[in-house]
């Protein structure tokens, strides 16, 4: 499998750095996270899971996601110059074309790569690339509206775990057991009810003069906050009470998001003035993605 990433050998090492700080590393890792998870969750109901198909499961999952993110960033030049990036592509280090062509390479791997792992998972690989080129690419991406960027989402969100579970028990059709579906659903609509309108703070100017019609644009920045202040604590009610009703062993996961859910609600009614710029709108978004990380985490920790 390695020597597949040959294939990456005519682009300079600076140009493979660049593209992974435009397809933003912080994403890569919770990507990975979310699969892992799906991975630890499946344990329980299997002893099937053979630790080189979970890498190499791992490396299509991420190489897939690397290949989406950092196509979503050739597409998104305007808003990312209007809105201060500090991303390779709108600070004019990374030409587009080739992180274009990088981008089409890593697409072309992810799929490379599930040869010898369970037949599923090279259906979702394919699937989770078109999800990603329908939500940047031409004719009609789906992140210009702000339904189009939930469904995205949510989707691949769930793919996510399914490409764990599926790799952890070699494709054998067991049924994914409830702490995985209780965990999932709450994860997703974390990314859903929190993340989106989190991470709409610091892009409003650049989303509306492209055109986007993100729940940023639409409703306002003060609108978006007081719905991922609100949102927060109701997600922690109802998977606290998926929890108890269910009976699922994720109480060091519920504990910690309780934490993240007090960090969001904090960052998110901070009074951000117009001189603070991009860097304090991002706050909210920042203590998201921690809280989802350190989540993701716990889970894997707590189920190995």
């Amino acid at each position: 499998m390695s020597a597949n990433w040959t294939l990456l050998a005519p682009f300079p090492a600076r140009v493979i750095t660049l593209c992974l700080a435009e397809s933003r590393p912080s994403v890569l890792a919770v990507s990975s996270l979310r699969y892992l998870t799906g991975v630890a969750l499946a344990l329980p109901i299997t002893s099937l899971a053979d630790p080189l198909m979970v890498f190499q499961g791992g490396v299509a999952w991420v190489a897939s996601i690397f290949a989406i993110y950092l196509y979503n960033g050739v597409t998104d030049i305007a808003e990312d110059r209007i809105n201060g990036s500090g991303r390779p592509i709108a600070r004019g280090e990374l030409r587009p074309r080739t992180a274009a062509a990088v981008a089409a390479v890593a697409a072309v791997l992810s799929l490379v790569a599930t040869v010898g792992l369970p037949g599923p998972m090279t259906w979702i690989i394919a699937v989770n690339l078109a999800l990603g080129y329908l939500y940047s690419g031409p004719p009609a991406p789906l992140k210009a509206s702000s339904s189009g960027t939930v469904i995205v989402l949510m989707l691949s969100g769930l793919l996510s775990y399914l490409a764990g579970f599926t790799v952890a028990t070699a494709g054998t059709g067991e049924v994914a057991p409830t702490g995985l579906i209780v965990f999932a659903a709450a994860a997703v609509c974390w990314m859903v009810l929190v993340g989106v309108p989190a991470k709409d703070l610091s892009d409003i100017p650049g989303d509306a003069a492209a055109g986007r019609r993100t729940l940023g644009v639409l409703i306002g920045e003060s609108a978006a906050r007081r719905m991922m202040v609100v949102a927060a604590p109701g997600l922690l009610t109802a998977f606290c009470v998926a929890v108890v009703v269910w009976d699922v062993p994720l109480v060091g996961v519920l504990a910690v998001m309780a934490a993240g859910v007090v960090a969001v609600v904090v960052a998110g009614t901070r009074a951000v003035g117009r001189e603070q710029g991009r860097a304090a709108r991002r706050r909210p978004y920042e203590t998201f993605m921690a809280t989802q990380q350190l989540v993701h985490v716990t889970a894997v920790l707590s189920n190995i």
